[in-house]
């Protein structure tokens, strides 16, 4: 399934193929920017039965869940983000790292740079890469600069690109509109015994999104973690059932 795209950057905008949720192309795509080997992309069959929630490796670091933009989403996300202000977060103090979409159709590369950047997974950056040069890079910059950071990445766009263009279905024009959308889900380590935060992470927002406390034990596809993320999306779809979910565990032996 392809998917994209926020409506959001502007007409003329620099723009990308839309990236397949396709977790073998996101395994290589990560794995060619830096990410280490030990890590990969896992289809998540189901999120309501737990026997299919079996085949991926726990703990699970990040779900990327793709979604159809119904207006009952728009309503939503209006709504939530009227009483929000613009984030302006930036440095080492920041609880997640988090980029605003600025480039058309990237939707899907801004999820995998979500959930490799933050959380445990960060750990499994390697140095001297191109995830790690460029998160070194946009730590220390307000939002609008660190997309301009992404915008002027080469490394960044050319790995995107040759991913985008093997995926198994015919991939849209990077200029095309389509009705789906990439959101990120990790859970942060919040410095003490009791557990971490599970953040909702999206380009399109106006910020990283705190979704509530987890607990030790529980990882970003535990029931609460769920219930709070991808469940919710699905109950305003609208009869769309153009859903699908991926998740960023263990490699497979």
């Amino acid at each position: 399934m392809s998917a994209t795209t926020n409506p959001d950057p502007a007409p003329g905008s620099l723009a990308f193929v839309p990236l397949e949720a396709n977790p073998e192309l996101m395994t290589t795509l990560l794995h060619k920017l830096g990410l280490s080997r030990a890590l990969q992309v896992h289809d998540v069959y189901s999120i309501t039965e737990p026997e299919l929630l079996a085949f991926v490796p726990r703990p699970a670091l990040a779900v990327l869940l793709v979604f159809p933009v119904s207006a009952t989403y728009e309503s939503a996300r209006l709504a939530e983000d009227a009483g929000a202000p613009e984030y302006a977060g930036k440095g080492e103090g920041e609880p997640v790292l988090w980029f605003r979409q600025t480039i058309r159709n990237a939707c899907g590369l801004m999820g995998l740079l979500h959930a490799v950047a933050n959380g445990p997974a960060r750990g499994f950056i390697e140095q001297d890469t191109p995830l790690n040069r460029l998160i070194q890079a946009a730590t220390p910059l307000p939002p609008t600069e660190r997309s301009a950071l992404l915008e002027k990445t080469p490394e960044l766009a050319a790995a995107h690109q040759e991913a985008a263009s093997r995926g198994d279905t015919a991939a849209p024009d990077a200029q095309d509109d389509v009705d789906l959308h990439y959101v990120c889900f990790v859970k942060t380590e919040d410095g003490d015994k009791d557990g971490g935060t599970l953040w909702e992470l999206d380009g399109r927002r106006k910020g990283p999104i705190a979704r509530g406390k987890l607990a030790a034990d529980e990882d970003v596809l535990s029931e609460k973690a769920l219930l709070w993320g991808p469940l919710k999306f699905l109950e305003r779809g609208g009869g769309d059932m153009r859903f699908s979910c991926v998740a960023l565990a263990g490699a497979l032996d």
